[in-house]
C-alpha cells in the first residue's frame, strides 16, 4: 500500500501525530501490534502540558468525561510530615491541576479522532517485520511475513514504538542505556475504600520509598521502590516475605494490601533506566516518545513528553511532505529544536529521584529545610514550570490543518 506517512506504534505519541498530520491533509497508515486497549498500562498522569496539547488536538474533554482524577500537588511525605509540597493551583487555570486518567480512555478517543478521517488507515494485531528501503533512504515499513507481507511505502516512517522500539533496531540506530536512577519500581494497585490521596506522594516511612496516587475508577496505585536489579534477590526471599516488606514500607494501606495481593502476577515490575538513540532521524524516519528518548517515573513525564514530541515533529513533517524532501537534514529540525528540552528533562528527573528517594544521614535533616527556603523563592515557580509544561511550551500548530473537523478544539 501507498500512503504519505506509516507511523508504527499505538501509543500516545503516536496517535496525537498521526492525528495531526490527518489535520493537515497528509493519508496516515499507523501499524499497532495489539489488537486492543484492554490491557494494562503505566502512565496514567497527565501533566498540564500534556493537557494542554490534547485539548487543542480536541479529545481532553471526552476523555475526561470517561472518568479521571484531578489532583492537587506532588508531595514528599515522611511519616506524615510533609517535606516537600509542589502546589499545582499555582499555575494559572484551567491547567492548574495534574490528571489521573486510564492511558485507555486517552487512546480511545484519539483513535476515535483519527477515524474521523477517510485517509486514515489503521494495521492492529500487526508487527512490523521490516523497514523497505530505497537506496539510502527508509521509504516505509514491512509488515507481517509469507502470504500476509505487506509493504508500505511512505514519505516519512515514524518510529512510536517504545523504548524496546524495532523500527530504531531495524534501521541499526545506536542507543545509549544510562543506569541514571538507584531505585526499580514494583507496581499495584489496591481499592481505594474513600482513602484517596488526592495529590501524588512519595511516602517515606520505613524501607524504601512508596509512591501513590489516585487511580481511577476507585484504586489507588502504589509504585514500591526497590534497589535497582535488586528485585531477583526480593522474589528469593518468597511472595510472604516480599509481602510484608511492601506492607511494612506503606503501613497505612498494610490490611488493604495484604487483602488484595495474592502472588507475585498481581505485581508489575518497571525496570528504571534512562536512555537516548544516538540520532533522531535519519533519511525517511523520524523517532519519537520512548522510541527516542526514555525517562524514569518521577515527575510523571512519559504521556507529556510523547505528546510534546509529536507536536513538535507535526510541522517538521508537514514542510517535509510540501516540499518532497525527506532527507536526514531536513528532518534534524526536530531534533534540534527539542533534544536540549529533552536532556533538561533527564537532568530534573535526576534531581527530583536524588531528593525524594535518597535516604538516611545527612540527607534527611537537610531536606526538609531545603524544601522550605525552595518555596518561598522564584526558583520554585520557575521549577513548577518546566515540570507541568517543560522547559519550551508546546503548542499544536493548528495553522497548518488543512480543515476544521466537528471535533477539533478553537
Amino acid at each position: 500500500m501507498e500512503t504519505d506517512f506509516c507511523v508504527v506504534g499505538g501509543g500516545p505519541a503516536g496517535l496525537a501525530l498521526s492525528l495531526l498530520l490527518l489535520r493537515s491533509g497528509a493519508r496516515v497508515a499507523l501499524v499497532e501490534r495489539a489488537r486492543s486497549f484492554d490491557r494494562e498500562f503505566r502512565g496514567e498522569i497527565l501533566q498540564p502540558g500534556g493537557m494542554l496539547l490534547l485539548d487543542q488536538l480536541g479529545v481532553l474533554d471526552r476523555a475526561r468525561r470517561r472518568g479521571g482524577y484531578p489532583l492537587r500537588r506532588f508531595q514528599l511525605v515522611e511519616h506524615d510530615r510533609v517535606l516537600m509540597d509542589i502546589d499545582y493551583r499555582q499555575l494559572p487555570e484551567p491547567y492548574d491541576f495534574l490528571l489521573s486518567i486510564p492511558q485507555r480512555h486517552l487512546l480511545e478517543e484519539l483513535l476515535a479522532a483519527c477515524r474521523e478521517h477517510p485517509d486514515f488507515t489503521y494495521l492492529e494485531g500487526q508487527s512490523v517485520t521490516d523497514l523497505h528501503r530505497e537506496g539510502d533512504r527508509i521509504a516505509g515499513a514491512v509488515v507481517g511475513r509469507g502470504e500476509r507481507r505487506l509493504r508500505i511505502d511512505a514519505h516519512v516512517t515514524v518510529g512510536a514504538d517504545g523504548r524496546y522500539s524495532k523500527v530504531r533496531k531495524l534501521a541499526g540506530l545506536g542507543y545509549s542505556r544510562v543506569e541514571a536512577f538507584k531505585h526499580d519500581v514494583l507496581w499495584f494497585k489496591i481499592p481505594s475504600t474513600g482513602r484517596g490521596t488526592h495529590d501524588i506522594r512519595v511516602y517515606r516511612s520505613a524501607g524504601n520509598p512508596v509512591l501513590i496516587y489516585d487511580s481511577y475508577p476507585g484504586s489507588i496505585q502504589i509504585g514500591w521502590t526497590l534497589p535497582h536489579g535488586g528485585y531477583k534477590e526480593l522474589s528469593a526471599e518468597g511472595f510472604p516475605a516480599l509481602l510484608r516488606r511492601i506492607e511494612q514500607a506503606v503501613p497505612i494501606y498494610a490490611d488493604a494490601i495484604r487483602a488484595t495481593l495474592a502472588g507475585p502476577g498481581d505485581l508489575s515490575l518497571l525496570d528504571v533506566f534512562a536512555g537516548s538513540a544516538d540520532t533522531w532521524v535519519t533519511d525517511g524516519l523520524a523517532l519519537i516518545g520512548d522510541a527516542a528518548h526514555t525517562h524514569g517515573p518521577i515527575g510523571a513525564q512519559g504521556i507529556n513528553l510523547a505528546l510534546q514530541d509529536a507536536a513538535v515533529l507535526h510541522p517538521v513533517l508537514v514542510a517535509s511532505w510540501r516540499a518532497k524532501d525527506a532527507g536526514r537534514e531536513r528532518l534534524s529540525a526536530y531534533e534540534t529544536a527539542r533534544r536540549p528540552d529533552i536532556d533538561a528533562v533527564f537532568t530534573l528527573q535526576a534531581r527530583q529521584s536524588a531528593a525524594m528517594l535518597t535516604h538516611g544521614g545527612l540527607s534527611d535533616r537537610v531536606r526538609p529545610l531545603v524544601a522550605r527556603l525552595l518555596a518561598r523563592t522564584p526558583v520554585y515557580r520557575k521549577v513548577l514550570q518546566q515540570i507541568a509544561f517543560g522547559r519550551t511550551p508546546v503548542r499544536v500548530r493548528a495553522d497548518l490543518f488543512a480543515q476544521q473537523t466537528g471535533s477539533q478544539a478553537a
